[in-house]
């Protein structure tokens, strides 16, 4: 392990090492202090359940708009420079959120500032992801490819390595620490990865926007295929075994988005970078429209909209109705992470040369059962049965974050077959942002669900019934199957291209 890490640090340098790590580690670390939030809307603002988590999805919207930031970054370098400097800007809008959330208890107590500035912290730490990713892709290229899977394996293991801490430590400062005092501490992760920006050297842009950006145009997705079939057919290059997070970045000669150091002929930044914008907006869009494309990401959004998400409501009636302590449903969420390690284990081991469509078919079952699940703890037939409720909690920690990485495993693998070359960044993270979307989408319905059924804090008799709705909500999708790629698989790219049917 020391051996593995000391390679990468000689390979890579050891202040991009950790700045990776760092924002990876932050990234999962987040449950420390969103735990905080989920009792301040429910204790302190006295949200009802619906409007709690109407909070959340608006707070999280900027997940859904990750191209917006792999554009800019890609068209609009500041000072030359097209990765630092968005870090540091995302790094801010992370700090400067908590830090005023944590300083100032007015703001605190009211619903609107709160969710103006959770959002906020959201829009620095999606830049950050989608900045980071493109980091990755760059520092890998050439010579060092080889040390992509590294690279890859140690960020996740940060991110896991956050997240059981963040979910480990959330529940216990919650008993033991003043909500204004846990905002302050978290300000802490992203005031040290401010700090590391600066130790990471990143080379200035100097490559000229031409007349060659027009590769990237609708003749060249026209044409790139010449030999192939109907569009419902598609050759895809297959992402290496086990890949969880496809690169956001494009190789310097591939990019229409990188902008001269100097003017050009018509003397004007703002054209070069309006063009830049332009070009790459119609390549997403002509990309986009194709079925092969458009069939199953309409698939993966309809699979979160059709099931309402009711999270927010059943941690109302945990803490509410059954009592758990935050210290419990903190051990809980490590839990959970360890079922989602579990997961793209058994998935990486088992699972991977199956069809994606039996995969996700049987992951939406797997979520049936979850809902299962929760109308027996809702029913209370398992303290009949002599189950208590926190064994139940439990379980459905575990096995939901398992199941869920079932479904988003396909998703990625999916995602990385159906992006064309020359624009498979910025369209993986539109991939990943109608994926985002969906999930707040269903959050809405799960919110619209819990309003209509009049379900709200101290008030759970309706609960059942939701939860029943969202049971039979979670077989609609697997009615939308045929949308998937017929032969979809999870193959790595070794062993060739397929051609897929979407029929």
């Amino acid at each position: 392990m020391i051996q593995w890490i000391k390679q990468l640090r000689i390979a890579f340098g050891a202040s991009f090492i950790w700045l990776i790590c760092l924002i990876y580690f932050t990234q999962g670390f987040r449950s420390f202090v969103w735990t905080a939030v989920s009792y301040q809307l429910k204790d302190v603002l006295k949200l009802s359940p619906s409007a709690s988590q109407f909070v959340f999805s608006i707070a999280f919207f900027p997940w859904s708009i990750k191209p917006l930031y792999g554009i800019l970054s890609d068209c609009i370098p500041i000072r030359g420079r097209r990765r630092i400097p968005y870090i540091v800007i995302a790094t801010v809008l992370s700090l400067l959120s908590w830090l005023v959330l944590g300083l100032n208890g007015s703001l605190r107590t009211f619903s609107l500032p709160l969710m103006i500035f959770l959002t906020l912290q959201n829009i620095g730490s999606a830049m950050a992801d989608v900045v980071v990713d493109a980091m990755i892709a760059e520092a890998v290229r050439f010579e060092r490819t080889k040390f992509a899977g590294d690279l890859q394996s140690i960020s996740w293991l940060a991110m896991a390595f956050g997240g059981v801490w963040g979910s480990f430590l959330g529940g216990y400062a919650l008993s033991n620490l003043q909500i204004d005092t846990i905002f302050l501490l978290f300000a802490a992760l992203p005031s040290l990865q401010l700090i590391s920006c600066g130790f990471v050297e990143e080379n200035p842009v100097s490559t000229k926007v031409s007349a060659e950006v027009s590769d990237l145009t609708s003749s060249q997705f026209k044409n790139r295929n010449s030999n192939a079939v109907h569009e419902d057919n598609f050759s895809v290059d297959k992402p290496k075994i086990g890949t969880l997070r496809r690169k956001k970045s494009l190789k310097s000669s591939e990019k229409p988005t990188a902008i001269s150091q100097s003017q050009g002929k018509d003397g004007s930044y703002m054209l070069q970078w309006f063009q830049s914008l332009k070009m790459a907006m119609h390549s997403l869009f002509h990309a986009f429209r194709r079925p092969i494309i458009l069939r199953p990401m309409a698939w993966f959004f309809l699979a979160h909209i059709t099931v309402p998400n009711l999270s927010t409501i059943m941690f109302y009636y945990q803490t509410e109705f059954l009592n758990l302590e935050a210290t419990f449903l903190g051990t809980a969420r490590v839990v959970g992470w360890f079922g989602l390690m579990l997961g793209t284990f058994i998935y990486n081991q088992y699972l991977k040369k199956k069809k994606l469509r039996r995969i996700l078919m049987w992951a939406h079952i797997g979520l049936s059962i979850l809902s299962l699940l929760d109308i027996v703890l809702v029913s209370r037939l398992n303290i009949a049965y002599g189950i208590s409720d926190k064994l139940m909690v439990l379980w459905g920690s575990a096995l939901s974050d398992a199941i869920n990485q079932f479904k988003l495993m396909p998703f990625l693998i999916l995602s990385g077959q159906l992006c064309p070359p020359g624009i498979e960044g910025t369209l993986f993270a539109l991939f990943m942002s109608i994926n985002n979307f969906g999930s707040t989408v269903g959050s809405f319905m799960g919110a619209g669900l819990a309003s209509v059924l009049n379900i709200s804090s101290g008030s759970f008799d309706n609960l059942l019934l939701g939860i029943s709705i969202q049971f039979f909500c979670t077989f609609i999708p697997i009615a939308f199957l045929f949308l998937i790629p017929k032969d979809a698989t999870g193959i790595s790219a070794s062993l060739g291209h397929q051609t897929y049917t979407s029929s």
